[in-house]
């Protein structure tokens, strides 16, 4: 007998429009970054360009996370956002086994998708440390660097715009690392398409 995938609509068309921006927006920031940390004559983006167009991806994406701000704030998708307490430790647990033995055991996973709950354990926490604390930081200091007479002089000896790039580069790697993690991830569906297709038609596809 054929069992035809169930479909779950989870993905409103504001939040696929901000997806898609975003991870371009992620692309555009990482490949003009990485020029800019290492430029010499051989760079791929020479580094004029890769700082105007640095700066100006950088500006959308605070638009971008504004957005994001106040969708999750004022629409039901901030739900999937807030981390019940209790219990938290065997959830993790549990997802972590499934990620690293049922898995490759082809067994069913613990936290299947549904209405109520868009992201697994795991994904939860990574979205919500990327989204409420990574995100942020590398926003709040790129506008830091961009107009370094808003940086603070010095911390504790230390030359605040110094630390100010060390925070945009470290988040900016946290989230590149992320980024790579979440693609991974992205063909661990019904198939290894299935959640690609999500963020074109908004239906998840479950088993």
């Amino acid at each position: 007998m054929n069992h035809h995938p169930e479909k779950l609509y989870l993905y409103p068309v504001w939040i696929r429009i901000w997806h898609m921006v975003n991870a371009l927006l992620c692309l555009i920031l990482i490949i003009t970054g990485l020029s800019i940390q290492f430029s010499n004559p051989g760079t791929v983006v020479k580094f004029s360009a890769a700082v105007s167009v640095h700066n100006i991806a950088g500006i959308i994406l605070t638009i971008s996370y504004i957005a994001f701000f106040l969708g999750n704030l004022f629409t039901p998708n901030g739900v999937y956002y807030i981390i019940p307490v209790k219990g938290f430790i065997s959830r993790m647990k549990k997802q972590f086994r499934y990620y690293t033995i049922g898995l490759f055991k082809k067994e069913d996973a613990p936290f299947p998708v549904n209405d109520e709950s868009k992201f697994n354990p795991l994904q939860q926490v990574t979205y919500v440390v990327l989204m409420y604390i990574f995100v942020p930081v590398v926003i709040f200091s790129g506008w830091g660097l961009l107009y370094p007479e808003i940086t603070i002089n010095s911390v504790f000896g230390y030359s605040g715009l110094d630390l100010t790039d060390l925070f945009h580069i470290a988040a900016g790697f946290a989230i590149s690392i992320i980024m790579c993690v979440h693609i991974y991830f992205c063909t661990i569906g019904n198939n290894p398409v299935s959640n690609f297709k999500s963020m074109i038609n908004g239906y998840h596809e479950s088993h």
